[in-house]
């Protein structure tokens, strides 16, 4: 290449650069609270605790959780709170209030209640037992944790069982659910000492912004107040989770964790109530259950039992951004690089357009690979979902590299039957087997993530980044480089009619305040497109 010919190249590879550091230290703007989540100066009112680490998990009966672990995540939380909630006595739990009353913590201790009597009794009995060994410790009985809400008991059946424990104890009695099930089965009311409310804003019906949380908790507490005056109303249950998918605007993150507790905890020193913030540590259990989003509610990791917000310490969502915004350079550099290499190998003058669609795949997958990566260490649970989420991070990286030797060749993308067809049809190419197999991937995990959204939403974590870094070089080879002549392949129309349905259902179902959901359709709709303009060559009859 002649250095005429190396200008513009070498100019929008710096303004790709340059795009890729605005938009990482835009993501990375760090927020400054009034209050720290966790101030040493300050202890918390009480935070719940499960004990639970790595593969432990209270769905399986053969879980035991040794006192020594138990003691040593007491003995930091006594720290930073006065108090621990527990929900059961099974898996080592009862272990708690003996640890607890070593360390100066208190303990609401929780009594699992669900259809199963002969467990409930049992339950019930070394609760009771507990409560009259450490009487000095253990301050109340939570007879209960949204059992109604799950359905597992009657109304009548709740309020004789927490009647039945408040005869065998001297301290007070409650009973935990969401706040509109107290107000659904006011019988409750007349057997607890006081009213335990959950208000969790992510989860509501009809979901809470981050900004608005605070205000929603008060609410709530005001009108709970109103309906059952006489009692005192702890909100046993509030908080945020700082990873995971949104619901319409309520956006889990480390930023919004931080200010929804801080202003939260800000609130109950005002209006001088109780409250009992979900939840100490992450429970990567809970994801079984609720998808990312049910492991991410912790004041603390779950791996290093790190506290998430030190005070003192500006939080951001992406606390090793520079790292990230560096890897996301050097694979702009590279895509730039590959498209170098291959005019070299074979020499042309190709079209700016062919250049400026390098420089928006590099740009885009630069910016984006630091959040898809970031996305599936957070995302990704068990097997399936690290190959899952690993696939499509995998063929996310690709696709920008091979899409920019494709345009820099003068090939075009690929048909499934250039992969699966008859054999005169197959291609030969190594490159564009591989660019057509990181094609199949994507298209593959699309449509699945695609139907997961339209059939099962709830807990799907919206896989924009990974699949835009992918989709979008793919769309500009298609536009670029599409063949002229041909019919359209059965396959990729399919993939498209279904892509494009799933997307268009998904918008209306998520709401027009999901971001991450209006994303991830957008880019259906443009992989579905793409597949849509595919083009296969007949073969003679």
């Amino acid at each position: 290449m002649d250095p005429i010919s190396l200008r513009t190249p070498l100019a929008l590879l710096l303004i790709s650069l340059g795009a890729i550091a605005a938009a990482w230290w835009w993501l990375a703007t760090p927020v400054s609270l009034p209050r720290a989540p966790i101030d040493p100066n300050a202890k918390l009112m009480c935070v719940s605790y499960a004990p639970f680490r790595g593969a432990q998990t209270p769905l399986s009966p053969t879980t035991h959780v040794a006192a020594d672990q138990i003691a040593q995540d007491l003995e930091q939380l006594a720290k930073i709170s006065d108090c621990v909630r527990t929900y059961s006595i099974e898996n080592g739990l009862d272990q708690v209030p003996g640890i607890a009353a070593k360390v100066g913590l208190k303990v609401i201790q929780g009594i699992w209640l669900g259809g199963n009597r002969l467990k409930n009794l049992a339950q019930i009995a070394v609760a009771v037992r507990l409560t009259k060994e450490f009487p000095g410790t253990i301050t109340s009985l939570v007879v209960g944790n949204e059992v109604l809400l799950r359905g597992e008991m009657t109304t009548a059946d709740l309020a004789a069982t927490i009647r039945s424990v408040k005869a065998q104890v001297a301290v007070p009695v409650t009973y935990a659910d969401v706040w509109e099930y107290w107000l659904r089965n006011r019988e409750v009311y007349d057997a607890v000492d006081f009213v335990t409310i959950h208000i969790l804003p992510y989860w509501e019906d009809f979901p809470i912004r981050a900004k608005f949380a605070s205000a929603h908790v008060d609410s709530i507490r005001r009108r709970m107040a109103v309906a059952f005056p006489g009692k005192e109303i702890l909100i046993g249950e509030t908080g945020w989770p700082s990873a995971g998918r949104m619901r319409e605007g309520a956006l889990p993150s480390r930023t919004n964790q931080a200010r929804v507790v801080s202003e939260i905890l800000d609130l109950a020193k005002r209006e001088n109530f109780r409250v009992n913030l979900i939840e100490a540590y992450d429970q990567p259990w809970k994801r079984q259950l609720e998808g990312t989003v049910g492991g991410n509610w912790g004041l603390f990791d779950s791996v290093q039992r790190a506290v998430k917000y030190p005070p003192g310490i500006a939080i951001s969502n992406y606390p090793y951004w520079k790292l990230q915004m560096g890897c996301g350079m050097a694979l702009a550099i590279l895509v730039f690089g590959v498209a170098w290499q291959t005019l070299r190998r074979r020499p042309w003058t190709p079209r700016l357009a062919s250049w400026i669609a390098v420089a928006l795949s590099a740009t885009t997958s630069g910016i984006l690979f630091g959040v898809a990566a970031d996305k599936m260490f957070y995302e990704s649970y068990g097997f399936g979902g690290w190959l899952g989420w690993g696939a499509l991070l995998a063929a996310a990286l690709a696709s920008p590299l091979l899409a920019a030797n494709a345009l820099m060749s003068g090939r075009a993308l690929p048909t499934f039957l250039e992969l699966l067809g008859p054999r005169e049809m197959r291609t030969r190419s190594v490159l564009t087997v591989v660019l057509g197999l990181v094609l199949a991937v994507t298209t593959l995990i699309g449509a699945e993530t695609a139907l997961g959204f339209a059939f099962d939403p709830r807990y799907r974590d919206f896989p924009f980044a990974s699949l835009t870094m992918a989709v979008v070089p793919f769309a500009t080879l298609m536009l670029l480089n599409r063949p002229q002549a041909g019919v359209r392949p059965i396959a990729e129309a399919v993939f498209a009619g279904l892509l494009a349905v799933s997307a268009l259902y998904t918008v209306f179902n998520e709401g027009s305040d999901n971001w991450q959901s209006l994303w991830t359709c957008a880019v259906y709709l443009l992989l579905a497109i793409t597949l849509w303009q595919a083009r296969a060559v007949q073969i003679p009859k």
